[in-house]
Parts: C-alpha cells; sequence; structure tokens
C-alpha cells in the first residue's frame, strides 16, 4: 500500500485529512514546522487515505511513514511552500495596505498647507527638486519613514503627519543617465525639507545623512545636498544626549572632499549646520533670492551681536561678490539644472557636440595692443558649443574659471581677464584659480590656461591683502597637478604672472603656445624700460624728446618679446593660428593622460 513519509525532521502542527478522506492532487494534507517554519504538505496525486501513523504535536524524523493511502503512488514525497492567502477584493493584502497608507504620509500630496505656503514663496519642496534633479523613477528613498525624535512630547499621529522623513529627504538616483549610462549616473542625493521643522538637522536625519555619506564614500558615488535649513534643532527629546556634538554628519561629509564630486544647491535659507554642510562643496549653486551664513537671525541676536532679519544675513549678492557662491541662478529650477550640468563633466565624454566657429577667433585679440577685450570671447570660440559653465563669476575678477568640453571631452578653464586690474592677478584671483585647479586635478579633469597678464598685482594695497602668500598658491596648486595641463598665450605673457598661468613655468605645461599677437617678457615692457634704460632715459631732456626714445626703446622691447622670437628660441612650443587653437587642444588632450590619484585622495581647498 503506498506510504506518505515526512520529507523532513520536524513536528506535525495539524493533519488535514482523516482516514476514509478522498483527497485530490494539490490539496492540503497536514503542515509541518521546523525551526520555526511550516511547511505544507500537499497531495501529488488523487486517492483515499487509509491509515495515520503520528498525531499533531508529535515529532518525527526525515523519512518516517505518516499515512498510508490506496493511491496508486505516493500521495506525496516533499513539502510545499506554504499557499498564498487568498487576495483582498482590491488585491492588496493589509500588511502591504499598512505600509502604503504609512508611505503616503511622506509625500507632498499628504500635506497640502505645507505645499501651498512653500510655493507661495515661489520655492519649490524638496521632493520636486528631487523629481526634477533626478531621471524618473530612479530615486530610491532611503529612511522615509523616520519621524522627528519627539515621541516625549508629541503624539505619534502627529509626528506621521507633521514631521515626515525627519525632514529630510535622502536616496541614490540617477542623474543623466541618458548621457552616461546607469554606472556613471548614480549620485546620492539629500534635500533638507524646509517644510518640516524649518529644515533643522534632526538626530534622526542626521543618522539618515550619515548612512549615505557612508555609501557614498564607499563606493564613489557622487553627491548632491539641497542645504535650505536653519541648523540644530533643540526640540528632539527621545536621545539622552547634552549637546549632540558628537555627531559624525560633518566629519563624514568633510571626509568626501576629493574622493568624490559634491554639489551643494542653497535656496531660501541656509544658516548654521545647514550652511556648514554647504561650504563643504565643491561647488555652491545658489538662488538670488537665497541666505546663507553660519548664523541664522537667532542665534546673532543670542550673541549680542544685534536683531536682524533673515534677509540680511548673507544674501546672494554678498555670497556672490565675496567667493562663497560659485553659481548664481534666479530659481531653483535653474539650480537643479545647473547641477546637472556640473555633475556631467564628471560622468564622462559625450559623443556628439558642435563646435563654434573656429574662424572668429582670429579677431578676438585687437590689433591695438593697449586696447582691452572679452577673453570670455575666446574661451567660447574654443569649447564646444552650449558646454560652457563659469564658475565664481562673482569673485576673483582678473581670472575666469569655467567647466566646458572640448570633442566632447570635459576640460577646466583659467583666462586671464584684462578688462580688471589691465589682467594682472591680485590675491582674490589667485586663490580662485588654486582652488579650481585643485578641484580639476581631484576629480581628473584636464585644465587649459589662455594667458593675457602683465604679472602679479604689486604695490602697498595689493601687499595689505597677503598679495606674497595667496599669489604663491598658483604654484603650490601646479606643483601638486596630476592631470595635463595646456596653455595658450593670447597676448601678454609677463613675469611671475605669466609663469603661474603656466603651471609654474612655461615648460610644465603639456604645451604653451602662442597667438601671433603674443608679447612676453620677464617684467612688463613699460616698466622694463623705465628701470633698465633710466640712465639714457635721463640723460635727455625732460618732454617729446626723452618721450621719443622712450616709445623708441619700448617698440625695441617689443619687437624683442614677439611670439615669433620666442618660439626661435624654444621658450614656447609653437606659434599658431587662432582658429586653430581648438585642434591643438583637442589633439593633446587625445594624448596626455592623468598620472593616478595619490593614495588618501587628492584635497580641495574649501576656499
Amino acid at each position: 500500500m503506498p506510504e506518505l513519509r515526512s520529507p523532513l525532521t520536524a513536528q506535525i502542527v495539524e493533519w488535514r485529512v482523516r482516514p476514509g478522506d478522498t483527497v485530490h492532487t494539490g490539496d492540503l494534507l497536514l503542515v509541518l514546522e521546523a525551526m520555526k517554519m511550516e511547511h505544507e504538505v500537499r497531495a501529488a496525486v488523487s486517492g483515499v487515505v487509509r491509515e495515520l501513523f503520528y498525531a499533531a504535536g508529535e515529532p518525527v524524523n526525515e523519512g518516517d511513514v505518516l499515512a498510508t493511502t490506496d493511491a496508486a503512488s505516493p500521495l506525496s514525497g516533499a513539502a510545499a511552500p506554504a499557499a498564498a492567502r487568498p487576495a483582498a477584493p482590491d488585491g492588496i493584502r493589509p500588511d502591504l495596505q499598512r505600509v502604503m497608507d504609512r508611505h503616503a504620509f511622506t509625500q507632498d500630496a499628504a500635506r497640502p498647507d505645507a505645499v501651498a505656503k512653500r510655493h507661495a514663496l515661489g520655492l519649490r519642496t524638496a521632493r520636486e527638486n528631487i523629481a526634477d534633479l533626478c531621471d524618473p523613477g530612479s530615486f530610491s528613498e532611503y529612511g522615509a519613514l523616520a519621524v522627528a525624535a519627539q515621541a516625549t512630547r508629541r503624539s505619534a499621529d502627529d509626528l506621521m503627519r507633521n514631521t515626515p522623513a525627519d525632514g529630510m529627504v535622502t536616496g541614490i538616483g540617477s542623474i543623466n543617465g541618458a548621457l552616461f549610462g546607469p554606472e556613471r549616473s548614480r549620485a546620492v542625493v539629500m534635500a533638507y525639507d524646509a517644510t518640516v521643522l524649518a529644515g533643522t538637522q534632526g538626530m534622526r536625519n542626521h543618522q539618515k545623512t550619515d548612512r549615505l555619506l557612508g555609501i557614498a564614500l564607499a563606493h564613489k558615488l557622487p553627491v548632491v545636498l539641497l542645504a535650505e535649513g536653519g541648523g540644530g534643532r533643540p526640540g528632539d527629546t527621545d536621545m539622552p544626549i547634552v549637546a549632540g556634538l558628537h555627531v559624525g554628519t560633518f566629519a563624514s561629509f568633510a571626509r568626501l572632499n576629493g574622493e568624490v564630486p559634491v554639489v551643494g544647491i542653497a535656496a531660501g535659507r541656509c544658516f548654521a549646520g545647514n550652511a556648514a554642510l554647504l561650504g563643504c562643496c565643491d561647488v555652491i549653486i545658489a538662488t538670488r533670492a537665497s541666505n546663507i551664513g553660519m548664523g541664522g537671525p537667532a542665534m546673532v541676536e543670542g550673541g549680542g551681536l544685534g536683531v536682524f532679519r533673515p534677509e540680511d544675513i548673507g544674501p546672494s549678492a554678498v555670497q556672490h561678490g565675496n567667493g562663497v557662491i560659485d553659481v548664481l541662478v534666479d530659481n531653483e529650477a535653474q539650480a537643479v539644472a545647473a547641477a546637472r550640468q556640473y555633475l556631467g563633466f564628471f560622468q564622462g565624454l559625450v559623443a556628439e557636440f558642435t563646435a563654434p566657429d573656429a574662424q572668429a577667433l582670429r579677431d578676438v585679440v585687437p590689433e591695438n595692443r593697449l586696447r582691452v577685450y572679452d577673453t570670455l570671447a575666446a574661451i567660447a570660440g574654443i569649447v564646444d558649443a552650449g558646454s560652457l559653465l563659469a564658475l565664481r563669476t562673482g569673485f576673483g575678477l582678473g581670472i575666469h574659471t569655467a567647466l566646458a568640453r572640448i570633442e566632447g571631452r570635459p576640460v577646466g578653464l583659467l583666462a586671464n581677464n584684462p578688462a580688471h586690474l589691465g589682467g594682472a592677478i591680485d590675491a582674490d584671483a589667485a586663490d580662485k584659480a588654486a582652488r579650481f585647479m585643485q578641484l580639476c586635478n581631484a576629480h581628473g579633469i584636464p585644465l587649459v590656461s589662455l594667458v593675457d597678464t602683465p604679472g602679479f598685482m604689486v604695490g602697498p594695497d595689493a601687499e595689505k591683502q597677503a598679495q606674497v602668500r595667496h599669489v604663491s598658491r598658483m604654484f603650490i596648486a601646479a606643483a601638486h597637478l596630476r592631470v595635463p595641463f595646456f596653455s595658450v598665450v593670447l597676448r601678454k605673457g609677463y613675469g611671475l604672472g605669466a609663469m603661474a598661468m603656466c603651471a609654474g613655468g612655461f615648460h610644465s605645461p603639456a604645451f604653451t603656445v602662442a597667438w601671433p599677437t603674443g608679447e612676453f617678457g620677464a617684467m612688463g615692457l613699460e616698466g622694463a624700460v623705465r628701470l633698465g634704460y633710466r640712465k639714457e632715459l635721463e640723460a635727455v631732456p625732460e618732454g617729446p624728446e626723452r618721450q621719443a626714445l622712450y616709445q623708441q626703446l619700448v617698440a625695441a622691447q617689443y619687437e624683442a618679446g614677439q611670439a615669433l622670437n620666442m618660439a626661435a628660441t624654444l621658450e614656447i612650443d609653437a606659434v599658431i593660428d587662432p582658429a586653430d587653437t581648438r585642434g591643438w587642444l583637442a589633439r593633446g588632450l587625445q594624448g596626455a593622460k592623468a598620472k593616478a590619484p595619490p593614495e588618501g585622495g587628492a584635497f580641495i581647498d574649501t576656499w
């Protein structure tokens, strides 16, 4: 007589059949329990049960005969997975419904009043910004079910409804995935939610931040931080702490420096701890309506420093002019677009690009060597159309810094600005250039320098700005470069300033070339004549005769310092047609390679 044997060592929970019962294929015969898990035993064929040998609650060993039947073959020889519970009428089980209901409270739709207030200010919610930043459907949220650590003073329902995600939305999404593919486009995104407790930093959103920062460091993922908010939150009472100064968030965030690209976005008010994180970012993108400060009005007043409105502290005009803000935009939509563009430079090459009109470069530098012009026009004539992203445009006006592409390849560009101090490099411009070199170096972006400078700024007023230390930063930063560096002298290449623009010296770059308008000297030609030919000039009567001799000597110096003579003595590598500049750079980028990053990563100054 066919036997039903136990498929595993277990305990019988219950029989679902009795002797004499007729069973059909798939019917449940009994339930076994092993290691706290229940296993169903079902009929493999149809038949009639004749005899049961064990009762519910008794243990059995694998292979023990549990029952006999009159079937032509054994009813079953293996345990089957538990049958699914019949679906609810709407197809959703109660446990899943509870989760869905809970998640619904984290969404903007659950808080229409808060969203309406946000929109009335002309601002978007954190989730709206993330939806715009990340590719559709790509964002996986971490920690969405967190609430503020205030259970000792607020009800669970209150916390669920009014402190969703503990005021911070964190997760991983894809940015620019259509251009760079799924592997290169993944990024950590963290957005303080100003509609929840003013975007303050709670203990749980610190935990969420730390979790995502650890993932970013371990997997080398870029980070985008939307930093609006009021800093630390004093109202979290569930944690047994006094000051909370032991949290690791700030150290963890700073540890990303030089390891992965870190982008900060500020809209509205960004104070205290939120501003400290923002200040650790590689680049800060802010709206014109933003206010950024290390202390908000309450902290300022508490320090006895006066009573101020939030709008009085760190307005965008101030923070753009002093170099805190790298990219100033009109609104959050533009900020998000700028963040996507910025990240793209660190995500790789693009296959499609539009070349500018190279012939236009021939007319960028005026024939009159004393006439000012715009070096941004030279940049625009070299890089792919539409690829340019200028950085720190309100600060260090003597040098332009920008990211762009040449034939789809990301590059960083430095260019002297003759419209400011004649292109002389002052302390602010040197700081701006040195940090930009660090930024590109840390993340493997080749550098292109467009040179037109009479040198470092000099004089008593310049030295009051610690000029000696500031301008020397350019030499130090250049000495530690691992990325290819290319120099193109557009017009003036004088003295130490020109050397600093060429990574320390004219033979330091992968190549140093000049346009036909290039002119060179150990110092400015006019000054060189006044100093070097003082006796000759003083020997001539003051007036038209001395002035004529001076002009004659300057012309001779200019003739000697022309680009063609520099190339003939091999002090520069070539004199080129300006229209060929893009070709020279494209070929150089193809041939030059970056060195491996130093052990422990590179370093980027916050300044």
